[in-house]
């Protein structure tokens, strides 16, 4: 890994999303997990000054702590790829792919991967058509409670949980703040469960699933990242055949998306035991309250010698 006897690696964090703060806070957390792990890292953020930092002095692999658009619609990945930087994750068409909700959710479809029905909205369409006049053949073609979010974002910023007809124009317009396409899709009563999977080598692997309780009933921003407003119980409470139906389900989605080194599958498992995938995260938060942190101490693992080995790995592909 380069001429040097430490590998050089850089954490890419903060950018211009509506998740920059939490960006900021999970490239914190990683960048003292790579040293404590013995490497020599740095912590930037994707500016003006990226690529000449890129060009003088490339480093052995990035890892991307990047959240929303910046770190995960695949433009970034790109960039790095025409700088000949290799970087921990999926590859830029898979990052796009996972990105736009609508469109992963029809590849997990095609590959008879439970998702909840829904419609992708955009704006435009939504005041073309009528806004009144659309709201009720969505809400007649999939029921309700219905959940309405942002087709391309993360964090749970412009989601909302929608149990009442008079309530969706007021989620589509928190959803349009956000994004320019609404997704809406039916919602699924039951178990919110996240699992993280992990390629260190011997192929995808499935984390033990972290179950989330919110206290409001819905984990939106705010329940995300506000101490005392999620409960998390880790491993989740589910029998062992459940747990392994989640597990599974997990892998097949990171599989269908074309991803690799590690993702974030969010499921909700229902009274059956079920479990349905809402979406994959292939950046995910790496905050002291974040998903994936939280399996990999469930799973009696190490997060600094995960990163590591991650790490190891993404250099490799430079040769």
């Amino acid at each position: 890994m380069g001429t040097s006897t430490e590998p050089h690696v850089l954490v890419l964090a903060g950018g211009l999303s509506y998740e920059r703060d939490v960006s900021l806070r999970s490239g914190r957390r990683v960048l003292d997990a790579l040293r404590g792990a013995g490497l020599s890292a740095e912590l930037r953020d994707a500016d003006v000054s990226l690529l000449p930092t890129l060009r003088e002095d490339p480093p052995d692999a990035v890892v991307i702590a990047l959240h929303g658009a910046t770190g995960e619609d695949g433009s970034l990945r790109g960039v790095l790829d025409l700088c000949e930087v290799p970087y921990v994750g999926c590859t830029a068409a898979a990052s796009r792919l996972a990105w736009d909700k609508p469109s992963a959710k029809s590849m997990l479809r095609e590959k008879a991967i439970r998702t909840p029905d829904w419609v992708a909205l955009p704006h435009d369409r939504f005041s073309e058509l009528g806004a009144v006049a659309v709201l009720d053949r969505i809400a007649d073609r999939l029921g309700l409670p219905l959940m309405v979010k942002p087709a391309q974002g993360g964090s749970g910023l412009g989601a909302a949980v929608v149990r009442d007809p008079a309530e969706l124009p007021a989620a589509m317009v928190g959803c349009f703040a956000y994004d320019s396409t609404a997704l809406v899709e039916r919602y699924v009563a039951g178990m919110d469960v996240a699992v993280s999977v992990l390629d260190l080598g011997e192929g995808p692997i499935a984390l033990p699933a972290v179950e989330i309780v919110p206290r409001n009933g819905v984990y939106d921003y705010a329940a995300r990242y506000t101490a005392g407003l999620t409960t998390w119980h880790t491993p989740a409470r589910l029998s062992p055949p459940v747990a392994e139906s989640v597990a599974s389900t997990a892998l097949a989605a990171h599989e269908a998306l074309g991803l690799r080194d590690l993702s974030r599958v969010d499921l909700i498992v229902d009274a059956d035991g079920v479990p349905h995938v809402l979406e994959v995260n292939v950046s995910p938060g790496m905050t002291e309250t974040s998903l994936l942190p939280l399996a990999v101490q469930a799973g009696g693992l190490d997060f600094g010698k995960i990163l590591a080995t991650l790490v190891s790995r993404a250099a490799a592909r430079r040769g």
